[in-house]
Order: C-alpha cells, then sequence, then structure tokens
C-alpha cells in the first residue's frame, strides 16, 4: 500500500511527474469515498461524507434564503424594467454559486454541498432565464411557446456548470432539464397535457409518453457510457452513471408499466411482470440496483395510489417478494448470468463479480 509519502518520493526521484502524483492522489482520495468499508458486489452511493457537511449545506441554504430576500425586495424597487433586472440578479447569485463551488467542491471535494450548490445552480439559470424570456400573459393563457428557450438556455448552462466541477447530482438535473424542454415543446404543438399520467400512458392521445420513453433510453445508453468507462466504481464517472440510472428508470420502464397498470386485466399484470423481469436481467448485469430500485419503487407508489385493481395489489405483492429474494442473493445470480453471457458482451467493462472471473 502506497501513503503521500511513498508518492512525494516517487516524485523527487523522478518516477512519475507532479501531475501524475496529484492525479494518483485523487483516485485514492475518490476510492476511498467510493469503495472504503463496502462490501463486495456493493453500489457504491454516497450522500455526504460527514455531518460537516450538513452543516454546510444548513448554511448554504440560510444564505441562499436570506439573499433571495434581499433580491425579492430590490427587485420591487426596480418593477419597472423587471427583464434587466432579472438577468443582473441572475448574474451575481450565478458567479457567487460559482465561486462558493470552487472552494467547497474543487478544494475541499465535498459531496453534500455540491449537490445543494449544483441545485441552487440550475434554480437561478431556470429562473433568471425565465423571468427574462417568458411571455407570463402567454402562460396565463396555456400558451408556453415561450418557455422552450429559457429551460434549454438554462439546461446549457448547467452542462457548463458541470464541465466545470463534474458534480454527478447536475447530470441528473441535466436529463430532467432535457425532458422538459422535450415535453414543453410537445405541448406548445400538442396541447398540454391534461394530467401527469399522460406523460408516461401510451394510450393518451399526445405524444407525451412517447418523448418519455425515447428520453429513457438517451439516458439510460449516456448512463451505461459513464459505467462502462468505469467498471470498478472508483471514479466520479461511476456516479454520474448512477444518477441518469436514476432519471432514466421512470421514463424508461414506468411508461410501460403504467400503461398496462391502467388496464387492470391478467394478462396485462403478466405481460408487466414479464417486463419488469426483462429489465432485472438487465439491472443485475450492468449491476445497478439503482436503476432497479427507482423504477419499481416508482411502479410500487403509483400503482398503490392511483389503481385499486386486485391484480395490481397482488402485483406489488410479488415485486416486494422479488426485491428482497434479489436483495439477499443478488451477487450470487449476478454471477450465474454473467456466466450466461455469449461472447459478444463486453465483460471486461462491466463491474467484475466475487463469484466469476471475467475475461480481460
Amino acid at each position: 500500500m502506497l501513503d503521500p509519502s511513498d508518492i512525494k518520493a516517487a516524485v523527487a526521484a523522478g518516477l512519475i511527474t507532479e501531475a501524475q502524483a496529484a492525479s494518483m492522489a485523487a483516485l485514492a482520495h475518490s476510492r476511498r469515498g467510493a469503495r472504503e468499508n463496502l462490501a463486495p458486489g456493493d453500489e457504491p452511493f454516497e450522500l455526504f461524507k460527514g455531518f460537516n457537511e450538513i452543516f454546510i449545506v444548513v448554511g448554504l441554504i440560510i444564505l441562499a434564503m436570506g439573499w433571495a430576500g434581499v433580491v425579492g425586495v430590490i427587485y420591487v424597487d426596480n418593477i419597472s424594467n423587471p427583464q434587466q433586472s432579472a438577468v443582473f440578479f441572475g448574474l451575481i447569485s450565478a458567479a457567487a454559486v460559482w465561486a462558493l463551488s470552487e472552494y467547497f467542491v474543487v478544494r475541499r471535494r465535498m459531496v453534500a454541498p455540491a449537490i445543494a450548490l449544483s441545485v441552487m445552480f440550475a434554480s437561478v439559470a431556470a429562473l433568471s432565464l425565465t423571468a427574462y424570456f417568458a411571455q407570463p400573459f402567454m402562460v396565463a393563457q396555456e400558451d408556453y411557446s415561450s418557455l422552450p428557450l429559457p429551460f434549454a438556455l438554462g439546461t446549457a448552462a448547467l452542462l457548463i456548470y458541470w464541465a466545470r466541477f463534474r458534480v454527478p447530482f447536475a447530470m441528473a438535473m441535466i436529463a430532467v432539464g432535457l425532458f422538459i424542454v422535450a415535453i414543453l415543446m410537445a405541448a406548445t404543438t400538442s396541447g398540454t397535457p391534461q394530467n401527469p399520467s399522460e406523460l408516461f400512458l401510451l394510450s393518451a392521445g399526445g405524444p407525451f409518453a412517447w418523448i418519455t420513453l425515447l428520453l429513457g433510453f438517451v439516458v439510460f445508453a449516456v448512463a451505461m457510457v459513464f459505467d462502462m468507462s468505469d467498471p470498478h466504481r472508483v471514479t466520479r464517472r461511476s456516479a454520474n452513471g448512477f444518477w441518469l440510472h436514476v432519471v432514466a428508470a421512470p421514463a424508461l420502464v414506468n411508461t410501460m408499466a403504467l400503461s398496462l397498470l391502467e388496464q387492470d386485466t391478467t394478462a396485462a399484470n403478466i405481460i408487466l411482470l414479464a417486463i419488469l423481469a426483462i429489465f432485472a436481467l438487465v439491472a443485475i448485469v450492468i449491476d445497478r440496483r439503482s436503476f432497479l430500485i427507482a423504477a419499481i419503487g416508482y411502479i410500487v407508489a403509483v400503482a398503490a395510489a392511483v389503481f385499486n385493481g386486485d391484480g395490481a395489489a397482488f402485483t406489488v405483492l410479488i415485486l416486494g417478494i422479488v426485491l428482497l429474494l434479489l436483495g439477499a442473493f443478488w451477487e450470487r445470480i449476478r454471477a450465474f448470468l454473467l456466466r450466461l453471457m455469449p461472447g459478444f458482451v463486453p465483460l471486461h467493462r462491466l463491474p467484475p463479480s466475487s463469484y466469476v472471473r471475467t475475461p480481460k
């Protein structure tokens, strides 16, 4: 095991450069955060490293609330030119969030403050750009044609933020931003959805469910790119994949599942279980519990709240049993499935199993 003094000695001896030493230290830090005290085959998940991060997040929230109050008072005094005021205060707020991110994300490498700051930056971008570009009178008349542009620009701004700070949670918000932009663009041509279920029900009249399904596939594909670039799950690329899977699952799986739950027939519930079984196999092979639990958890919540038929109740019961069995025997099931995989499956780019050797 190398310690910091060994790395310094290697630099002094000319074996590695200072840039390489910094990269090695960053990788070691990332591995400790992601894999330390983690059981073999378990999926890394980290929201904060200690209570000090929660302390800082609370401070950031209070600071944001105070700044919002001050901006509100000044904004009212300049109501004669609200658009310019929105841009002015938006730029100041974005610069402040950016400066705080330089310290807490880049220098201190904190997890929870990084998530909070990325949410703040996205909120500032969305609110200020919407205030500048949106037309309130058009929105009041259910004409949303002025909204796609500010949300698209806000998503682009968040992408720039992610490119600098590489906050994984920001990648999930980018995916959600693209989803919002696509839905708003569809709403301007096909009318607004009458209720939230139209976003997932393929039987609905508008194109919203099909857009949701397509974006789910796209987000899942991008998540797999991140995952396959870091099969050992030791860098932020894996965390990016984690959050993208959380976004992709409701969009991808639930569009099919809720359309079947709506029918509430024995055949529909059997088809639903078959589809979920396929997605469960995919989740096990790629070793992503987050993908499966986000999909099934959403289905259970909606089924319990909306669909009250006997078929839905039995489906939820079976899903609970399946999840418990998968949680207990995930690695053994995965090892068995990996041994059945055909040769063209790039097992070397998937997380290795503690029960099976994957080819190099």
